[in-house]
């Protein structure tokens, strides 16, 4: 054999080997059905952005945390936003990043695969500085316009897990986002609720969980009312917010309209 005819049959076994490994990376389908290929579908995207905070000391650890494990095991995001608004890509946004674990948005059961999660760097304890904030709004502008995500539909870590999660805490600045153009806030020309008002049933429909009500009560103080409270009771402050916030959904002043699924 040639010297040539050898490089031709090395060249040759490359490119099926090739060929094999890049069909093997395509192929999922499953092999106890005969594949039909159809041209009609897209890819999984996300419908909702989950903001939490990090409660370490700096961006670089939790970086290791979120690229290995901690005590309870792996965790990711997709992004990891530094207190001096460094950003940082850890996972791809058409995959799905291990950051909300069990919880409930609405009819959202399963927010990994419905969601994009952003990291803040923050303890928890202190107020997030302007510069992170501002990149923070440049990043949700971004990933809601490209991946069609309502804008309204950027919630906190808490809103959806109740009691097991507090972050991103009564210190981050909803206000401030909502005039930016993301999330929800209470209309102030509202006004009071009229006596028939439901507020659980508002906060159902806004999206909250109330297996809880205790725990729902205080992640919606610490989104609303940047306070921590104690109980489970709705007062006179949280009904007028809770209605400047469902007014949009109500069919009636006191109905509360039915939410549509929003799944992926």
């Amino acid at each position: 054999m040639t010297g040539g005819q050898r490089a031709f049959r090395t060249l040759s076994s490359l490119a099926l080997l090739l060929s094999f490994l890049l069909l093997s990376a395509c192929a999922h389908h499953n092999p106890l059905a005969k594949w039909e290929r159809s041209p009609n579908f897209d890819t999984r995207r996300p419908v909702v952005v989950v903001l939490h905070y990090t409660a370490g000391k700096t961006a670089e650890g939790s970086l290791r945390t979120l690229q290995t494990a901690n005590s309870n095991g792996p965790v990711s995001a997709h992004y990891l936003l530094g207190k001096d608004g460094t950003l940082y890509q850890l996972v791809d946004e058409d995959k799905r990043a291990w950051h909300a674990g069990d919880g409930r948005w609405g009819t959202i059961t399963d927010l990994n695969s419905a969601s994009i999660g952003i990291e803040i760097d923050n303890d928890g304890y202190t107020p997030f500085p302007d510069v992170q904030i501002e990149k923070l709004i440049v990043l949700l502008d971004d990933v809601t316009r490209r991946q069609g995500i309502p804008r309204e539909q950027v919630i906190g870590h808490e809103d959806l897990a109740p009691g097991r999660k507090i972050d991103p805490g009564p210190l981050f600045p909803w206000k401030r986002l909502h005039d930016a153009g993301f999330g929800i806030w209470p209309d102030p020309a509202a006004g009071d609720p009229p006596p028939e008002f439901d507020g659980w049933l508002a906060m159902a429909a806004i999206g909250y969980p109330l297996d809880d009500r205790a725990n729902a009560l205080q992640s919606f103080r610490h989104h609303f009312r940047g306070m921590r409270s104690q109980g489970a009771e709705l007062d006179a402050e949280d009904l007028r917010i809770l209605y400047g916030l469902s007014r949009p959904l109500l069919r009636s002043p006191a109905v509360p309209a039915a939410v549509p699924a929003n799944t992926p």
